[in-house]
């Protein structure tokens, strides 16, 4: 668990972002508190994917700022950004695991690049497996995976840096029904115990709604503690919502305020 922290963890503010093809976000503007999680929806292209990077500081806006952390991402040199990336842990959709490496090799590999002593490397990397309850996939390839445990893996990987915030792009994109929610019971644990912030893009609002909604019971979060050695958070994780259109936040607010609403934009995404 990480200590709280009192101003916003995350902060964008009149960022624009564009490439050859024209401006993507336009003036766009928000703030993530801390272990608050917040949803990006909107149409494909619209820039959800594209605001996880900036956060990450993969990507620099053309104008306006992002603060991480209480640091200007959006001005930091590439090695500065080589040590702050260490706190963030990143999500992809389409898991992006090395073809050549076990599933063990793959969590470990941020761990490597660190230089952290092997004993302690095999450690953590077993937790984030047992995490994701794919400790007895260490040696198998990602080949050898269903879309559900390469996602998983990816998880397991973002974890084992023990970040402060997790980004996830499109967590659920293309899996089933059951496989869908099996990735999110897993988001919600790495919230719930680790306390995380977090912000996800998806275009499944039924994934939002999850989120918001779900609380472990006292007794699984007992058992959850003991077996992670972790401290979970006594107060309700917050979820708010934020939809993208024309490049721009469109809504923000809370689960209840977009599951009521009667804007004919914001009813495409509760079909």
């Amino acid at each position: 668990m990480h200590p709280a922290q009192a101003g916003p963890v995350i902060a964008f503010d009149d960022v624009h972002l564009g490439f050859a093809e024209g401006e993507i976000l336009r003036g766009v503007g928000f703030e993530v508190r801390d272990r608050e999680t917040l949803v990006l929806l909107g149409e494909t292209g619209t820039g959800k994917t594209l605001t996880l990077k900036l956060a990450a500081g993969l990507l620099k806006p053309s104008r306006g700022s992002v603060h991480v952390l209480d640091r200007e991402v959006s001005r930091m040199s590439e090695k500065e950004l080589l040590d702050f990336r260490r706190s963030i842990g990143f999500v992809f959709q389409e898991s992006a695991l090395f073809d050549s490496m076990s599933v063990a090799e793959n969590v470990a590999y941020r761990l490597n690049e660190e230089n952290v002593p092997a004993e302690e490397t095999d450690e953590r990397v077993r937790e984030a497996l047992r995490f994701v309850e794919l400790e007895h996939a260490l040696e198998m390839l990602p080949s050898e995976l269903s879309g559900g445990m390469r996602r998983r893996v990816s998880i397991a990987r973002a974890l084992v840096n023990r970040p402060e915030i997790v980004l996830y792009d499109s967590p659920t994109a293309g899996l089933d029904p059951i496989t869908a929610q099996t990735i999110i019971s897993l988001i919600l644990r790495l919230r719930d115990v680790y306390g995380v912030t977090a912000m996800l893009a998806t275009h499944r609002l039924q994934d939002g709604f999850a989120l918001a909604n779900y609380r472990f019971d006292a007794s699984a979060k007992r058992v959850l503690k003991a077996q992670m050695n972790g401290t979970g958070s006594a107060d309700g994780p917050v979820t708010r919502f934020l939809v993208y259109r024309d490049g721009g936040v469109y809504f923000e607010g809370s689960p209840d305020q977009i599951a009521h609403s009667t804007d004919p934009y914001l009813r495409r995404f509760l079909v």
